[in-house]
């Protein structure tokens, strides 16, 4: 069992990177909704309070009695959280008369504070909040002002309970790794987290839960699922049976060099080529949710007849991470996205799940598969979508279209590994789009299609910025693919970021 800090999300935007933040420092967080309190305590060292959208004396604010916990752990409460606890205690919180977005200074700090341990006055602090607290509890201790905020920080006196109206997670505040680093002091955290202890633990885990028992898992050439691979390949060998699906709509080559790959690492891998299978099913069909039902069904299909030809199956592995297990939930309790994989298996085929990546994030997925002794270009692969290029051609889906998307996405990359862009890049990919247009070739006239190239940078894909890749770069790659790619006369690139777009076009 790892020592874990719990956070409890009060909605707030920032709790994927405050659980980030700690797991930097070695030390496991769990991301749970703010009245979700764990009934298993073992492990828990200490608690985090998020901030939220709302203000802490709005109807529809959410609250929790805190009763349970206070005095019990450690309790860090940032920005809503800090004001939570003083306005629960009897104190008052306001609208400032002058709101706090962006840059603040720490402009008296008492350093002998333990969270505050290192800190000093001057140190640039972020705030983002329309409230204040103008009257504490009289347990309430100040250890940290602004020039604008009495009560940046407080200790409550009694307890190893802190609040602060900034924000210690985000990158702006210089001071803020330190500060969450005191208090994993406080909660006498170990900081034994990492990726060598997590893939111990991990292995044996799988090795008491599974035994000698057969397991399944759909392999997509992605970094997830092939972490979780070998993870499984560790523990259970040749009990581990791996079907890789060509549904047609790979990138170019990809299904033949996925499986030289694999059997390199030593996998028992079944390749199916259904190509013509998932074709046919999207002739003709162009809208784009419908389109990805067709191929997660027709995924589905070519999976339950392959795992039918095997015997004694018992388990269903599966690549999920933290994130699609936090998406998953709203704070209500609903479903905000169904994530991927194979939805629907476990119970059609009576299989029980096997998730042994579930606690992690994209990143430290990576650095599980370096220490696992993975090639590079498996683990540093840019993100791809489970319908493939079946979402990246806007419209219906042909194979000559799909021939010419996967022409101009090989040379996109190819040519962005060249130049020495992949690895600065969080994902990219070639758009072929619904529009033709009029070119000169000679001295011909052209009617033909149009290619967008795609490429942004981002930690953990919430949000994403256009990457402002090099003009003699993009000229390079308009002016293969305008030459080498026919059906293409002119390429143009996306300079969106998310939000309000989305890193897919559909």
């Amino acid at each position: 069992m790892y020592e874990k800090i719990i956070i409890l999300d009060f909605g707030s935007q920032t709790a994927q990177l405050i659980g980030r933040r700690i797991r930097e420092l070695n030390t496991y967080s769990e991301i749970l909704p703010f009245n979700r309190f764990p009934r298993d305590t073992e492990g828990i060292k200490g608690v985090i309070l998020s901030g939220s959208p709302y203000s802490v004396y709005d109807a529809d604010a959410f609250k929790v009695n805190l009763a349970d916990i206070r005095g019990k752990y450690p309790i860090l409460g940032i920005c809503y959280g800090a004001q939570y606890l003083a306005y629960s205690s009897g104190g008052t919180v306001e609208p400032a008369r002058s709101r706090e977005y962006g840059r603040a200074h720490l402009s008296a700090v008492d350093n002998t504070n333990a969270l505050l341990k290192g800190i000093n006055a001057g140190s640039q602090v972020w705030m983002s909040h329309g409230d204040t607290i103008t009257c504490l509890p009289q347990s309430f201790r100040v250890i940290a002002s602004t020039e604008d905020v009495n009560a940046a920080a407080y200790q409550i006196e009694g307890e190893q309970t802190f609040g602060v109206q900034f924000h210690p997670e985000v990158f702006h505040t210089t001071d803020g790794i330190r500060l969450l680093d005191n208090f994993l002091h406080i909660c006498n955290c170990k900081k034994d987290w990492t990726p060598a202890s997590f893939i111990e633990s991990t292995i044996a885990d799988l090795k008491e839960r599974l035994k000698k028992d057969q397991v399944i898992l759909a392999l997509s050439g992605g970094v997830d699922s092939s972490v979780t691979a070998v993870l499984l390949n560790k523990a259970i060998g040749k009990n581990l049976n791996c079907i890789f699906v060509n549904h047609g709509l790979l990138r170019k080559n990809e299904f033949e060099n996925v499986l030289k790959d694999y059997e390199h690492l030593g996998l028992n891998v079944i390749g199916v080529d259904a190509s013509a299978k998932f074709y046919k099913e999207l002739e003709g069909v162009t809208e784009p949710e419908q389109k990805r039902k067709i191929i997660g069904k027709g995924f589905i299909d070519v999976f339950e007849e392959e795992a039918h030809k095997l015997k004694n199956i018992k388990w269903l592995g599966q690549g999920t991470i933290y994130p699609d297990v936090i998406e998953s939930l709203s704070l209500t309790g609903t479903v905000i996205k169904s994530h991927h994989n194979v939805g629907g298996l476990p119970e059609k085929m009576s299989l029980k799940l096997i998730e042994p990546l579930r606690l992690l994030f994209k990143d430290e997925v990576r650095r599980v598969g370096e220490e696992l002794g993975m090639a590079p270009h498996l683990i540093k692969r840019h993100p791809f979508p489970g319908p493939g290029l079946g979402i990246r051609i806007l419209g219906d889906i042909t194979p000559e279209k799909v021939h010419i998307l996967q022409e101009a996405d090989h040379i996109y990359m190819s040519l962005m590994r060249e130049w020495g862009l992949y690895d600065t890049i969080w994902q990219a990919g070639t758009i072929l789009l619904p529009v033709r247009s009029v070119g000169v070739m000679g001295d011909d006239r052209t009617y033909e299609n149009t290619i967008a190239l795609r490429a942004v940078t981002s930690t953990d894909a919430m949000t994403a910025d256009w990457a402002q890749l090099p003009h003699d770069f993009l000229a390079k790659v308009s002016n293969e693919i305008i030459n080498k790619v026919k059906g293409v006369n002119r390429v143009v690139y996306d300079i969106s970021s998310k939000p309000p777009a989305t890193i897919e076009w559909e």
